[in-house]
């Protein structure tokens, strides 16, 4: 039998996926500092929202050009132009501590983060043998979870006791060693598929066309996702429920776990295997977050958050990869990240209203609603025959 971690646990994928964590702790580290960071110079309440609310706007709207930048500079270039942004962005944040200086800052490094992870991923999927693509992709993403689990506690351990330049100094630093990796790596670059001249509509700059489904998808999820990443802390404390902090550090252990199995299981059965069992399970922890009354009621639901996160994540962005042609990777990436960010951001955005309204605990059973829709969603993929995994050929040939 082949040893298919050798296949997959290459030089190249080494030095991409931890080039890819790295980007990633610069992003997480900076998440709840910033707003720390704004309050700490004099801005106020509305200021400290549009800084924290821009990011993901700017990452949005550069995604909508991929398609144009990598017909000019290529997929590494790409790659590298966003991390040189975000590097000079985090220097920015120190540079210039006032309001101005940090919408600014927080723009362009918006534009550098979706640039970067767009690009990274779509040079990873090419040193991932096809058929251990959702294995691979997996693992790609622990950067990520390890980063989402880790660098937010040391963010804000650093910024508590130092000053906030040495923050960003180590931000920064993590930025330059990502780039170091990213040379490193050694990833051919795929001849684009010429296209006849047309206008393109603005959906399908959002959307890559064919990934309007896993789309859907991918919308839905960042929008439960980014609910109780958001809102769980002030859930649990107008539940007058202690470490809730906990929750994240047990889910992040058991997305660890849910990579080691997920991807196998998608690269022998497909997207649905994957996917509905692990919408089913995150159901499950939100269900048990409208119910929690206790620590460690609360903990178990983590369980199910982990488990159901870490299977669907990787599970949504390999289904993208499979069903477009290997040229158009990297617009397959953009739509994941742009649909995952749109769904957060309305999200963040609808639940922090209504809880003005109904509070913290009742928002999630509004979440466990769209719980229902996504489910109902998944099996009408399914059952219409969009879940189908068409996956590409390595040859860079079109998906038929």
């Amino acid at each position: 039998m082949v040893n298919t971690q050798e296949h997959i646990w290459n030089r190249n994928f080494i030095f991409i996926t931890i080039g890819n964590g790295l980007l990633f702790v610069n992003f997480h580290m900076l998440v709840p500092t910033i707003a720390m960071y704004a309050a700490s110079i004099g801005s106020s309440g509305s200021e400290i929202g549009i800084i924290a609310g821009i990011f993901a706007l700017s990452a949005i709207v550069v995604r909508l050009f991929t398609d144009a930048l990598v017909g000019k500079l290529g997929k590494k270039r790409c790659l590298f132009l966003g991390l040189l942004t975000s590097l000079i962005a985090t220097a920015g944040y120190g540079l210039f501590p006032t309001f101005g200086g940090l919408l600014a800052a927080r723009i362009l490094h918006g534009f550098g983060f979706g640039l970067s992870t767009t690009f990274a991923a779509a040079l990873a999927v090419e040193v991932i043998p096809p058929e251990h693509r959702g294995e691979g992709v997996g693992y790609f993403g622990l950067g990520n979870t390890i980063s989402m689990g880790s660098a937010p506690a040391i963010g804000v351990a650093v910024f508590s006791a130092f000053p906030p330049l040495v923050l960003f100094a180590i931000a920064s630093a993590a930025c330059v060693v990502a780039i170091l990796l990213f040379m490193l790596a050694r990833v051919p670059e795929r001849p684009l598929m010429q296209k006849k001249k047309e206008t393109i509509s603005l959906i399908h700059h959002f959307f890559e066309e064919g990934t309007a489904v896993p789309g859907v998808i991918s919308f839905l999820f960042g929008f439960v996702y980014a609910s109780v990443n958001t809102y769980l802390p002030l859930m649990a404390e107008e539940a007058h429920i202690a470490y809730a902090g906990l929750f994240f550090v047990f889910g992040t252990l058991f997305v660890f776990i849910s990579r080691l199995f997920g991807g196998k299981l998608y690269d022998r059965h497909g997207p649905f295997y994957v996917m509905f069992p692990g919408v089913l399970i995150y159901s499950v922890a939100i269900f048990m977050i409208c119910t929690a009354h206790s620590s460690v009621y609360l903990l178990c639901g983590s369980i199910f958050y982990g488990l159901g996160a870490g299977l669907l994540m990787p599970a949504i962005m390999t289904w993208l990869f499979n069903v477009v042609a290997p040229a158009r990777r990297s617009n397959a990436s953009a739509t994941y990240y742009n649909t995952m960010d749109l769904g957060t951001c309305l999200g963040i955005v609808l639940l922090g209203t209504l809880a003005g309204h109904v509070g913290y605990i009742a928002i999630f059973y509004a979440v466990l609603a769209v719980m229902g829709l996504y489910i109902a969603f998944t099996l009408w993929a399914w059952k219409s025959g969009h879940m189908s995994d068409h996956r590409t050929p390595p040859s860079g040939s079109p998906v038929p």
